[in-house]
């Protein structure tokens, strides 16, 4: 069975391409095996400058790959221009950075001398998801080549021709051959790629479901697995909150990538106070949203990646009105060819409701009022997600206050919550486990070695 590349908004097949016949599969895990030996011999300094030549050629074919983003999962250009850029930042940062991350480090109080060594294990096996086809793949392979691990990447199904892009970014860059490989292969084939000897770690982006798998297969191999799952944010607003940045920055966090983001803001929890006004305000800036054609650089949200997604966040909003709530604008799918969904906005539904506690990948906000602070905490972790969240308020102090009873991996006060390349990313729950980015996310998969003289 052919893997696709699907316009999703034409709904018209732009490319098929074979999957790897197993004794291919085998023979490339055997050629990024090999190439592991010299790989990790080499210095931070040439292992750096090949990372640096990467960042280089991310930003010359920064506009080439906004298209191929566009056409295969919907990201308009010019968001995908952007995310081209982060990718060359993530580069340089582990490029500058790795060398210090992973210096020995020096232990007093045992021995005549001990110290802590960080060890590349050899290949990591990622697997990625199609909302950010390029940024969610380089925060992975940058650091775990810096460390002098080989990567191989199972892409997305639907977006072969971003993890072909991404292969040739490396080749362009003037990596050796085989340091990263893009493996085009079906979920069943998971398994397999872990079953080779040389792969010692897997990182995965991706649903609930997908999560309990892999982890599940890691875990029976026992190979060490970060995973970095779904997530139903609260967004707090108290009653001191600065309005107008509150609801373009909430706008933008629940409309951005068409919803389909882990991070984004998905329920908005207001103080009885500001409320109404919030809500006025959050309906003029969704509404006011240019949707279309992504590859149009004046177009703000493309269309969802898949129709069966769209189906089931329709089915999901259904659900939301069948519990009590009120559709304020959109919240039926349109007529006409793409998987295009409109802004929505859903009041009044019951945060005792299962769909409440839910990741809805969409563009749709589920807005709730409450009347005091604890009852906004208590809405916020009423989910067994836990992967970000964000309070607004003019007194930073009891923000932070707030921030610290809010169950996530990270709270951003007063801005948008991102991932970015100096803080440690991921979750808790059911969010799932370990870390990116940073210093955490360089020592995920190295070995932390002691060693102790005397």
């Amino acid at each position: 069975m052919s893997i696709q590349s699907l316009n999703p908004a034409t709904e018209e097949v732009v490319a098929s391409f074979d999957p790897l016949s197993e004794g291919d599969l085998q023979d490339i895990l055997d050629y990024t095996a090999e190439s592991w030996t010299e790989w990790k011999s080499k210095s931070y300094s040439e292992r750096g400058g090949l990372l640096k030549k990467a960042a280089e050629q991310l930003r010359a074919q920064s506009k080439k790959l906004a298209e191929i983003m566009a056409i295969e999962m919907g990201k308009p250009v010019r968001m995908g221009e952007g995310e081209a850029l982060k990718c060359a930042a993530v580069c340089d940062y582990y490029a500058d950075e790795g060398e210090g991350m992973l210096a020995p480090v020096p232990v007093e109080g045992v021995g005549r001398k001990a110290y802590i060594t960080y060890e590349p294990l050899g290949t990591v096996l990622t697997v990625m998801p199609w909302n950010f086809p390029l940024w969610q793949v380089f925060r992975i392979a940058a650091p775990s080549l810096m460390a002098g691990n080989t990567v191989v990447l199972k892409h997305a199904s639907n977006v072969p021709q971003c993890a072909l892009a991404i292969e040739k970014i490396f080749v362009d860059a003037g990596f050796p051959a085989d340091v990263f490989r893009t493996l085009l292969i079906g979920a069943r084939q998971v398994e397999t790629v872990l079953d080779h000897k040389s792969v010692f770690a897997v990182s995965l982006t991706g649903s609930e479901y997908a999560g309990q798998k892999v982890a599940s297969a890691a875990g029976s191999r026992l190979k060490k697995s970060v995973m970095e799952l779904g997530g139903s944010d609260p967004l707090l607003v108290l009653a001191d909150a600065d309005l107008e940045e509150a609801v373009k920055v909430a706008t933008m966090s629940r409309c951005g990538n068409t919803g389909q983001t882990c991070i984004a803001a998905k329920r908005f929890i207001v103080m009885d106070e500001v409320y109404d006004e919030f809500l006025s305000s959050l309906k003029e800036n969704m509404s006011s949203l240019v949707v279309g054609d992504p590859l149009d650089p004046k177009t703000d949200m493309g269309p969802m990646s898949s129709g069966p997604l769209r189906a089931e966040l329709q089915e999901q909003v259904d659900r939301c009105v069948k519990a009590g709530g009120n559709i304020l604008i959109g919240g039926c799918i349109p007529e006409g060819k793409g998987y295009y969904y409109p802004p929505t906005i859903v009041t009044d539904i019951p945060s005792s409701e299962d769909v409440c506690k839910e990741e809805l990948f969409g563009p749709v906000a589920m807005v709730f009022r409450v009347s005091s602070v604890d009852e906004a905490i208590t809405v916020a972790n009423d989910t067994p997600f836990g992967l970000g969240g964000s309070v607004w308020s003019k007194d930073e102090e009891e923000a932070a206050k707030v921030a610290a009873r809010i169950k996530t991996g990270c709270v951003f006060i007063n801005s948008l919550v991102r991932s970015d390349v100096h803080l440690p990313f991921g979750g808790i729950g059911i969010s799932g486990y370990g870390r990116e980015l940073g210093s955490y996310g360089i020592r995920e998969f190295v070995n932390v070695k002691s060693i102790c003289i005397g």
